[in-house]
């Protein structure tokens, strides 16, 4: 049911690091994450890009909206100094090239379909095109070769839409539900987008949940585990995996260190 690495880096490097940049994915690969999340949005032209916040002010100083500038602009910005002087100067990323990043040094990707509002459905097809597109061999080769399967990213997104979408053009892809809390027609949603995992916020997840969606076939995904005592519980509730900020605290092999037995 989940292929995929338990312990994956959110944004990249949690909070180590300026989120959903370059310098975060290398930063989340010197501590030996193998496995990152991070989320991805479109430019004024169409361009899939990491961005978490559809406005600046908070990662990107000014104002302003990501669906009002090109891609070629938002290169430009600085998405590093809020962090600190240190990564002054730091651009946002196109995804391909923290794709061919990732594909270069063998890290996994969930990566969250983020929509600017108004642009759910073109976003997601353009996202899973350019997985498509960037995966090809491994899609093309996956049904006879297992290994090649936990190779292939993962999307996931709060947008139904979003996910109906890169099913259309993107089938072989694997999708994830993602929600605050399991909502209560959960199956009829991942039934209707092929999904293969559903991925909940930690804060509200029960081991009860846990059990029947993993009985009816599906993984199961958490966000955000910032602590060791809380990820020994949602590991010891069965939970497949979850994404961390403080991947200072909580090594990529944290699962295997504390002998966590998943059921």
């Amino acid at each position: 049911m989940w292929p995929y690495p338990k312990i994956i880096a959110h944004r990249g490097a949690g909070v180590l690091a300026p989120e959903n940049t370059l310098a975060a994915m290398r930063h989340g690969l010197a501590y030996g994450f193998r496995a990152v999340e991070f989320d991805v949005m479109l430019s004024k032209d169409r361009v899939p890009i990491l961005m978490h916040d559809d406005s600046f002010g908070r990662t990107i100083a000014g104002e302003g909206n990501v669906a009002d500038f090109t891609a070629e602009q938002i290169f430009q910005m600085d998405a590093g100094c809020w962090f600190s002087s240190s990564y002054s100067g730091e651009p946002p990323p196109a995804f391909d090239s923290v794709t061919q990043f990732c594909r270069e040094n063998d890290v996994w990707m969930n990566i969250e379909i983020k929509p600017v509002p108004g642009f759910e459905e073109i976003t997601g097809r353009v996202v899973a095109e350019a997985v498509n597109r960037n995966f090809a061999t491994e899609l093309a080769f996956a049904a006879t070769d297992s290994q090649l399967i936990s190779k292939i990213p993962l999307l996931s997104s709060f947008s139904f839409i979003a996910l109906q979408a890169a099913q259309i053009v993107a089938a072989d892809v694997p999708r994830g539900l993602l929600a605050v809390r399991r909502p209560a027609d959960w199956l009829r949603q991942c039934k209707a987008i092929g999904a293969v995992s559903v991925h909940l916020n930690q804060q509200y997840i029960r081991a009860d949940e846990v059990a029947e969606i993993k009985l009816q076939g599906f993984g199961v995904m958490c966000y955000t585990v910032n602590d060791t005592e809380r990820a020994s519980q949602i590991l010891n509730m069965g939970v497949d995996a979850f994404c961390t900020d403080r991947i200072d605290l909580i090594s990529p092999d944290f699962a295997k260190k504390h002998s966590i037995n998943n059921r």
